[in-house]
């Protein structure tokens, strides 16, 4: 069975233990279509045309529920509360401290070890800015996963026909929490288990970073990219520096502020495709990640999607910043809404 609402299509995706069922929602706009679940909010599938007309679907993930439920790093999943990490798993807030779920050796990662990803939201198809939209949203009870304060979160999912896939997120509280919502999609724009991502050309217009310690959590300073392999203000191939930062690219950039609110930062290129993408955001950081841990997953088109399958730009508020105070607040307060956007433009270079 399927429900067709203007250029929204909703699909049976598949059925919990629980006995609930889950929906597949495709967005159709001029040549773009993307996808989206209700289960964990999740970006699901975004298919998009070549220069030669080809189309590909160019994000990481799986072809049935059942690799959504089932543990995963996370492709196309909402993170929240907090994305990213927060060190010893605790933070202290007007003399409590707060002690959350430790999902990532002491640390607590991306909401914990039952985050947004894994709970099935409500859902609603609607229209944001005239575009065809998807409204996902739920409650977060007080102490789930360890966080203060019964938390409401959206996040609305539209697509417009220039190619503009725009997520808005909103939340609003009852008491002082911290927040920090992000989606986890993995690209890759010569088309999912389509090779490594190490010849795709970045730009980014972020002149520091955080660095990390041996946990990846940051230190607590702020520095400057110039002279290091972290530098992408001038484009350059993800992977002509990246051995020398280790495993690869894992990140925290702070995004320059003549490019905040939505003015695109972001610019990544696949030239065999003439496939390109643009990120511009209202929040005042972003997570690159290239795929450093994929190893042996079986992805959507059986193909196996293996280290640099994929790359992540992950907009956020700064990572730990519950407990670094030289850092912008994460704090969300009570009658005060929490709202950001991020916009990935996709288009095509013949």
């Amino acid at each position: 069975m399927h429900v067709a609402t203007s250029a929204i299509e909703k699909k049976h995706f598949g059925t919990l233990s629980s006995g609930e069922e889950v929906s597949l929602f495709i967005l159709k706009a001029g040549p773009f279509q993307a996808s989206f679940t209700d289960w964990g909010a999740t970006w699901v599938s975004f298919i998009m045309p070549s220069k030669e007309g080809q189309k590909d679907d160019i994000l990481l993930g799986f072809s049935m529920l059942s690799g959504y439920v089932g543990k995963h790093p996370y492709f196309g999943s909402t993170i929240g509360r907090f994305a990213n990490r927060i060190s010893d798993a605790q933070f202290a807030l007007n003399g409590i401290v707060y002690r959350l779920w430790k999902n990532d050796t002491s640390n607590h990662l991306h909401g914990g070890r039952k985050g947004f990803d894994k709970y099935l939201w409500n859902h609603e198809l609607s229209a944001f800015s005239g575009e065809p939209a998807i409204r996902f949203s739920r409650i977060s009870p007080d102490r789930e996963e360890g966080y203060p304060g019964t938390l409401y979160v959206e996040v609305i999912a539209s697509l417009s026909s220039s190619g503009e896939l725009r997520l808005h997120y909103y939340a609003e509280t009852d008491e002082v929490t911290p927040i920090s919502l992000t989606n986890h999609a993995y690209f890759n724009l010569a088309g999912e288990g389509k090779g490594t991502i190490l010849d795709h050309e970045l730009e980014m217009q972020a002149s520091l970073y955080l660095p990390v310690d041996e946990y990846l959590i940051p230190k607590g300073e702020i520095c400057p990219v110039e002279g290091t392999a972290l530098d992408f203000r001038c484009p350059k191939r993800i992977g002509r520096d990246i051995l020398e930062v280790g495993n690869g690219y894992d990140f925290c950039y702070i995004i320059d502020k003549d490019y905040l609110p939505l003015k695109p930062f972001a610019f990544v290129s696949e030239p065999s495709t003439g496939r390109s993408l643009s990120v511009a955001t209202t929040l005042p950081a972003i997570q690159f990640y290239t795929g450093n841990n994929l190893s042996a997953i079986t992805g959507k088109s059986g193909s196996i999607y293996d280290k640099y399958a994929g790359f992540c730009l992950e907009t956020e508020m700064y990572p730990d910043s519950p407990n670094q105070e030289n850092f912008p607040s994460c704090f969300l307060f009570p009658r005060t809404p929490w709202e950001h956007e991020t916009v990935y433009r996709f288009d095509i270079q013949y």
